[in-house]
């Protein structure tokens, strides 16, 4: 015994000091390691949250873009499709699906779980990593993936850091939630636009299978996507559920029935040109930048809501509408390009004839003639280029097509297709119901219902020279007025003659029958009844119905429609007969709220009493004669069946390039525009380019799926007669039989012609 206690003394000192060193290093490792965790949590490393950042973590969310009838129309984000929902949306076995498969522990850890990072080490994360959703939080809210192994590690301390600094002030439910909004499926961030995304539903829609899916791609959103890899992503929510039975969510005989379900999606990726009201949330997004530069916030970042006038079930029925009859329109004009056998683009002087150099000088304005122009290839060499077959996606009605085509055949493709604009509008508050600013966005950008999408108008004008004439109280309806051809003095002492498109066989009409046979000499007439200076006076009064008159030239063949204007200006100039006179702006957006719902901005449109109520009552009378037998407008009622009270015009441009009509309701007015891009396109027969044709079905096909729609409150009785005496009739017979006495009082004064 004395001897091995004297070989333990001998052995102590060197044990001892061995002990002593193995201590001090390990204890300063852990004092380096605590003063390494407060240099990080002080920022030295890189950025690191402040408590204020903690206690109001900021996420970049997207503008979202509410119809009036409360559905989300669209969204505007720039990397992120992401909005936030509250805890109590979320379904208790979306949270269960979670936690089973992220972190069965997060009830019982305060941010960090030890055993978790344990098994991670040990296994070298074969049996899963050690982040607990509290540190994936952390993650998501402050710290981007890094690329490099150290950049990791410090990135993972930090999120411990973050963790339990989030754990002391949030509940669990509060970490969930946020957990939710801020994770990431591929091109959607956050629960509710990944559910809208894959399944077309809320969050509080999604069952058991459809969450263990979403929950499931979380690990890998492109690798477990279900709808670019369904049998990886079945096989990962199949993974799901078996941890949502392992930790007694479900029962064994709920995991069999579930897992034997198949994956059914019902795709739906919020993009900026797909979905409903493309070009109107175009117009809102523009809209928006501006407005968010001038109030100091960021379009695509602060969770704005943007409420419109738009309504969802209005727009879809407008969408159908052009849809529907553009189909069938583009069918005509390939059919009547292949009948005579020609080229639709004419010559700008001579109708009838092709245009040789449409084609050639087009070409020279597209990006790949400038393109290879620049790269200093000669016209012929570029020419072999542009002759050459290369793929393409085209549009066409049927769906996108890829298809082999030279880029002279694309663009000969693409200038025959028809374009259209259509706005409807309530003319009582101005609020704009449905904006359908063309064909498809995705390949057709440009707006045609905008203000500055502009084309010549036509005969949809020619209710404003009645309307300014009745106000001025020149004509009556009903009085006769020769339909013969008038000519106009100008001030250059050169004249101006109108004709009709064809010879009416009457030699006088009513006032009234001139509008509704669209005559351009009777609207002539009832222009030259304004003299003098009867271009300023039209001019004035289109100014008090929303109409831009710079773009007028004071000439009197502006009472034919002869100048540019907009599908919005010319909607919003008709509302103000359907609503008793008075002209009210049309807008589009009713309020701006920010994310936590405060009132930022509310819109009210201007109003103007353009005219009286009796001028505005006889006009809409006027107009409703144009849809009855014998009117311009008669197929509204008999190919469409419409029985209602209902006016329009239409409008037919020279060589039949443009095809208008603006119909009026007494809560409803719309208007359309057909044409292709250029004017030097257009149809042949006058049967087919006839505002009649190519715009009025659009109207029609609308007006009679809006009110077949019993949840649109849309009055169907007859326009509002105003209280008085009247100045104005459309009684013809009491009106004849007051002048049967005097019958030159119809005539106009002498000088100013028949």
């Amino acid at each position: 015994m004395t001897t091995k206690k004297s070989d333990k003394k001998k052995r102590s000192p060197f044990i001892t000091r061995w002990i002593k060193r193995l201590w001090i290093v390990f204890g300063a490792g852990i004092l380096l390691f605590v003063l390494f965790m407060f240099a990080l949590s002080w920022g030295w490393f890189g950025y690191m949250p402040d408590i204020k950042a903690l206690e109001d973590p900021r996420t970049n969310l997207a503008t979202e873009i509410y119809s009036s009838d409360g559905e989300i129309l669209g969204k505007l984000f720039y990397l992120e499709d992401r909005t936030n929902i509250e805890y109590s949306d979320i379904p208790e076995h979306l949270v269960n699906a979670l936690i089973a498969t992220e972190d069965a522990r997060f009830y019982k850890h305060s941010g960090i779980d030890p055993k978790s990072i344990l098994r991670a080490v040990t296994l070298l994360g074969k049996r899963g990593g050690g982040s607990t959703i509290t540190q994936q939080l952390a993650k998501n809210l402050f710290h981007p993936e890094r690329r490099n192994k150290i950049e990791r590690v410090v990135q993972k301390l930090k999120e411990w850091i973050i963790a339990v600094q989030l754990e002391k002030r949030y509940t669990k439910d509060e970490i969930v939630m946020m957990y939710f909004n801020t994770a990431s499926w591929g091109y959607s961030t956050g629960i509710k636009s990944a559910a809208k995304t894959f399944f077309n539903k809320t969050t509080s829609e999604l069952n058991v299978e459809e969450s263990a899916v979403l929950v499931g791609m979380l690990k890998a959103p492109t690798t477990y996507n279900p709808k670019r890899n369904p049998e990886k992503s079945k096989g990962r929510r199949d993974v799901v559920l078996g941890q949502m039975n392992k930790y007694e969510y479900l029962s064994d005989t709920q995991l069999d029935s579930l897992q034997a379900i198949e994956i059914e999606l019902d795709y739906n990726l919020s993009s900026h040109d797909r979905g409903m009201a493309t070009y109107f949330r175009e117009h809102v997004h523009q809209f928006m930048k501006n407005w968010c530069k001038e109030n100091g916030f960021n379009v695509y970042n602060d969770g704005l809501k943007v409420y419109t006038t738009i309504d969802s079930r209005m727009q879809q029925y407008a969408e159908e509408a052009v849809n529907e009859h553009m189909v069938e329109l583009q069918d005509q004009f390939f059919r009547e390009t292949k009948r005579l056998r020609a080229n639709p683009w004419r010559d700008e002087e001579h109708a009838w004839k092709e245009d040789k150099d449409y084609i050639p000088k087009h070409l020279k304005r597209t990006p790949q003639y400038l393109a290879l122009k620049k790269q200093g290839k000669s016209h012929k060499q570029i020419m072999v280029e542009m002759e050459k077959p290369v793929q393409l996606s085209i549009f066409s009605w049927d769906g996108e097509i890829d298809t082999t085509m030279s880029v002279i055949d694309s663009l000969k493709y693409y200038k025959q297709i028809l374009h259209s604009g259509f706005m409807a509008m309530n003319p009582h508050t101005g609020h704009i119901k449905a904006w359908v600013g063309g064909i498809d966005f995705k390949h057709f950008q440009y707006d045609h219902v905008n203000k500055r999408a502009t084309r010549q108008v036509g005969s949809t004008f020619k209710p404003i020279v009645y309307a300014r004439a009745l106000e001025d109280r020149v004509v009556q309806p009903c009085e006769y007025i020769p339909t013969t051809s008038v000519t106009f003095e100008l001030d250059d002492g050169d004249t101006w003659t109108p004709r009709n498109s064809d010879d009416p066989d009457e030699s006088e009409l009513r006032v009234y029958e001139c509008l509704k046979k669209s005559l351009n000499t009777g609207t002539a007439r009832v222009m030259k009844r304004m003299e003098p200076q009867s271009p300023l006076k039209v001019k004035d009064f289109s100014d008090k119905l929303g109409i831009d008159t710079r773009k007028f030239v004071p000439y009197p063949s502006i009472c034919l429609g002869t100048m540019d204007l907009s599908v919005y200006e010319m909607v919003g100039a008709y509302g103000a007969f359907a609503n008793q006179g008075t002209w009210t702006e049309p807008v589009y957006i009713t309020r701006i709220e920010d994310k936590h719902g405060n009132i930022l901005q509310e819109f009210i449109p201007n109003t103007t009493e353009a005219m009286s109520k009796q001028t505005a009552y006889t006009m809409v009378q006027m107009l409703q004669k144009v849809t009855e037998g014998g009117g311009t407008a008669a197929r509204l009622r008999f190919r469409y069946n419409i029985r209602t009270p209902v006016g329009g015009k239409t409008g037919t441009t020279q060589n039949n390039s443009d095809g208008w009509f603006i119909g009026v309701t007494p809560d409803l007015v719309g208007g359309c525009w057909v044409g292709c891009e250029d004017r030097q396109v257009h149809f042949r027969n006058t049967a087919y380019g006839q505002g009649a044709n190519m715009a009025l079905p659009i109207f029609g096909i609308f007006l009679n799926d809006v009110y077949a729609d019993r949840s649109i409150k849309i009055s169907q009785e007859a326009f509002e007669k105003p209280e008085g005496e009247f100045e104005i009739t459309m009684d013809c017979e009491a009106f004849d039989e007051q002048h049967q006495d005097d019958q030159d009082v119809v005539d106009p004064p002498p000088g100013i012609g028949r």
